[in-house]
């Protein structure tokens, strides 16, 4: 097995909704705000070979949207999904399986693009399967007033239509084994069953934190995000993974974080805290 980091884009975000009823004077100091309120987020994903399958795991932003969409995420930089691929010497026909940790749109939106004659949508990796899960899926295509704006319809219904969707099984909480080396907690605080993949690799866990635990700046427990439909949920579910992921040693694979792309855990007087970061190419030089 190989896993590869793969940027898809940066975009920016409002720091009060990332960060929920926390002071702006708090969670500055780790995500610093421009003129505008507006913080830096990266959209990035993980990449892993296994034999004859090759996964992505969550997809980016994509560059389908209109350009009024587009103008209140300020995307930026010069990271894309296929320009990355490409550059470790993939094409996206190569891709054997997309797994989306949730249907919002910055981690779906780069797996549908426009048709041939841009009269409609379809999947970009046309002999992929996609990774959902039956619970998510129907919470995603039957939204909620405050979800729905971020479940787009034109990144969900093409997946079916496709008919390249599978569903991963929901066993309590935690399926063991949902793939060779990989398993998967479900967390439903951001929204209904969230995926977080739990990934070993040369002796270590990986875990993709998707929006568990966005960047650094989140692992206090009382930072959550604005966008959690059940907050009080997410508190118990970080703290829960915190200390798992202090007792197993787990490396974090952290999704949005602009800066930091991994990082790892410590218990201190104050609670849970970041122990380090690093770089995914540095944990196994």
């Amino acid at each position: 097995m190989k896993i590869y980091p793969l940027n898809t884009g940066d975009f920016k975000l409002d720091g009060g909704a990332m960060f929920g009823v926390v002071p702006k004077t708090m969670w500055s100091k780790t995500n610093p705000a421009d003129e505008n309120n507006m913080c830096n987020w990266s959209m990035r994903c993980l990449l892993i070979e296994d034999g004859n399958r090759l996964m992505l795991i969550d997809a980016g932003i994509g560059d389908k949207q209109s350009e009024k969409f587009f103008s209140h995420y300020y995307l930026h930089g010069t990271d894309s999904l296929e320009g990355n691929l490409k550059a470790l010497g993939f094409g996206k026909d190569d891709i054997t399986d997309v797994f989306l940790t949730h249907l919002h749109f910055d981690h779906c939106g780069g797996a549908i693009q426009w048709n041939k004659d841009h009269t409609g949508f379809e999947p970009v990796f046309k002999n992929a399967q996609f990774w959902s899960t039956e619970n998510h899926w129907k919470w995603a295509t039957e939204p909620n007033a405050r979800e729905k704006a971020s479940f787009l319809t034109e990144n969900i219904q093409p997946i079916h239509e496709s008919g390249q969707l599978k569903f991963i099984e929901r066993i309590e909480n935690y399926t063991a084994n949902a793939f060779s080396d990989m398993d998967v907690l479900f967390v439903d605080g951001h929204t209904e069953s969230m995926m977080i993949p739990h990934i070993r690799y040369q002796g270590k866990t990986i875990v993709f934190m998707a929006d568990l635990l966005p960047s650094v700046g989140h692992i206090p427990l009382p930072f959550v995000m604005g966008y959690d439909t059940r907050p009080l949920i997410t508190l118990d579910e970080k703290a829960k993974f915190l200390n798992t992921a202090c007792d197993n040693e787990f490396i974090l694979f952290l999704e949005h974080d602009s800066v930091n792309e991994c990082c790892t855990l410590e218990r201190t007087e104050k609670g849970i805290r970041l122990k380090e970061t690093m770089r995914f190419s540095e944990i196994f030089s």
